[in-house]
């Protein structure tokens, strides 16, 4: 059944701004994330057969299972979120990502720098457009990723033996980053692990830099990935999913 979870304190939403993340109290109770984890997998399943593939992972969420929209949209979730970031917030993109045997990625030290759009339409500041499942995609100027974050529940255990996050606390106030500070950055500063029981959950800004290794013991690792904007784009450009 449905809980409501404690509200972030001062102290979390300061680390929050601060580290760029912060590990959450569980926001799912167990049979959510049990009902959770049981549609996303058939669904990676159904969509694997189609593709014959090994897929790790599944995009437009918010439009193709409704579960995942409507906990992304429900008060539970956006009034807690709102809490953390002094800003409202809605839900702008939602993935899918499960490690296992048959599909274990690893990941480098990078950013977030890309959103989805409904259509491409040419405006100053917003580069790299690429399709992705014949979705526009686009980067945008920096203030659009700074006023964003991502929360990550996770539906199974997350260990460093299983290909936990890691990120580097502070990276993300140095706005978007070329490829040699990235390297001066993972060289000279420590990171950390996000270990995260099953039900729990993380919130993160888009421009913190993370990776993930290979799990060492394959096993589900199964995350949905939740993406919130607090300002419109402008310019003609829409949110795919707003």
């Amino acid at each position: 059944m449905s809980f409501a979870p404690p509200t972030p304190g001062v102290a979390v939403a300061s680390a929050f701004q601060r580290d760029g993340f912060v590990i959450l109290p569980p926001l799912l109770a167990e049979d959510e994330c049990e009902q959770l984890a049981v549609e996303l997998s058939k669904l990676l399943g159904v969509q694997q057969k189609a593709s014959r593939n090994k897929l790790g992972g599944l995009r437009n969420l918010l439009r193709i299972c409704p579960p995942v929209g409507a906990l992304a949209a429900s008060p539970k979730i956006t009034d807690w979120l709102e809490c953390l970031l002094g800003r409202t917030v809605f839900p702008v993109r939602a993935l899918f990502f499960d490690k296992t045997a048959a599909s274990n990625w690893w990941v480098p030290w990078h950013q977030d720098l890309t959103i989805a759009v409904a259509q491409k339409v040419e405006c100053q500041g917003f580069e790299g457009w690429s399709l992705k499942t014949g979705i526009p995609h686009v980067q945008p100027p920096a203030v659009i990723l700074e006023g964003m974050l991502a929360l990550r529940f996770h539906l199974d255990d997350c260990t460093a033996a299983n290909g936990a996050l890691r990120v580097i606390p502070c990276s993300h106030l140095g706005g978007k980053l070329l490829p040699a500070a990235i390297a001066r950055m993972v060289a000279t500063s420590p990171e950390v692990v996000c270990e995260i029981p099953r039900g729990g959950a993380m919130a993160m800004r888009p421009l913190l830099l993370h990776a993930s290794s290979p799990a060492r013991h394959p096993a589900h690792r199964r995350v949905l990935h939740i993406e919130y904007a607090t300002t419109e784009l402008g310019g003609g450009l829409k949110w795919f999913d707003a």
